[in-house]
């Protein structure tokens, strides 16, 4: 049987795929770890932080903690391009680190190319990685979990969920992102406070995030029907 690690970077993203009867026999692991079943499959789901380096000690974790052999690269990401939507959920067939340029397949055949920055792309960059890589979704994980899968012989899948759109303009997250990967939610809600002109597009991404979040959980539960 399939043992699945999910790796994402924000306990948001898997709020609802471990909410009640999405992972049964749910037991918390540690802060933003939950494990059970899923779609009758051991799992374990890691919010691990932002970046390549959060997300490659999440992978390890998953690895480590149930012997996960299929890891999962799995959250928000940007739109590069007009082409994707918020809330539309992503099938990824190829992941492309932008600073290495190294390329990773995943087990799907058919969706869409991803690039993995190392850091959140700003509204002036977008068009050019869309255009350098022929790709319309920008992340900061996904290629470090394709590394580690690929270290260890496990199955690499990547699913997606569009938070933001390509024409969005947002303030520079980068500035608010610890070590550890994680927001600095105190100062950058004081940021957010007194820049106005920032309000009515964080209260979109607010709603986008949700939605695509809902969304993702169902469909990756739908897809891990198919690898019982």
């Amino acid at each position: 049987m399939n043992r699945i690690g999910i790796i994402a970077a924000l306990p948001g993203e898997l709020k609802p795929l471990v909410r009640g009867s999405q992972v049964r026999g749910r037991q918390a692991r540690g802060r933003n770890t939950w494990a059970g079943r899923i779609a009758g499959c051991e799992a374990i789901a890691i919010a691990g932080g932002m970046g390549a380096a959060a997300a490659e000690r999440a992978a390890e974790r998953a690895i480590a903690e149930i012997n996960a052999n299929v890891l999962v690269s799995y959250g928000w990401v940007g739109a590069l391009t007009c082409a994707v939507k918020p809330r539309a959920v992503c099938e990824i067939s190829e992941v492309v680190d932008d600073a290495s340029g190294e390329r990773y397949k995943t087990a799907l055949a058919d969706g869409f190319r991803l690039i993995t920055l190392d850091h959140v792309a700003r509204p002036d960059e977008k068009r050019g990685l869309a255009q350098k890589h022929q790709s319309v979704l920008v992340d900061m994980e996904a290629a470090a979990v394709a590394r580690v899968a690929a270290k260890h012989g496990a199955a690499f899948y990547c699913f997606k969920g569009v938070s933001d759109g390509y024409d969005d303009r947002l303030p520079d997250f980068n500035r608010f992102i610890n070590g550890a990967g994680e927001m600095r939610m105190v100062a950058f809600a004081g940021y957010a406070m007194t820049h106005p002109q920032y309000w009515a597009t964080l209260v979109r991404l607010g709603r986008n995030s949700s939605a695509a979040a809902e969304a993702l959980a169902s469909s990756l539960k739908q897809s891990l029907q198919q690898l019982r």
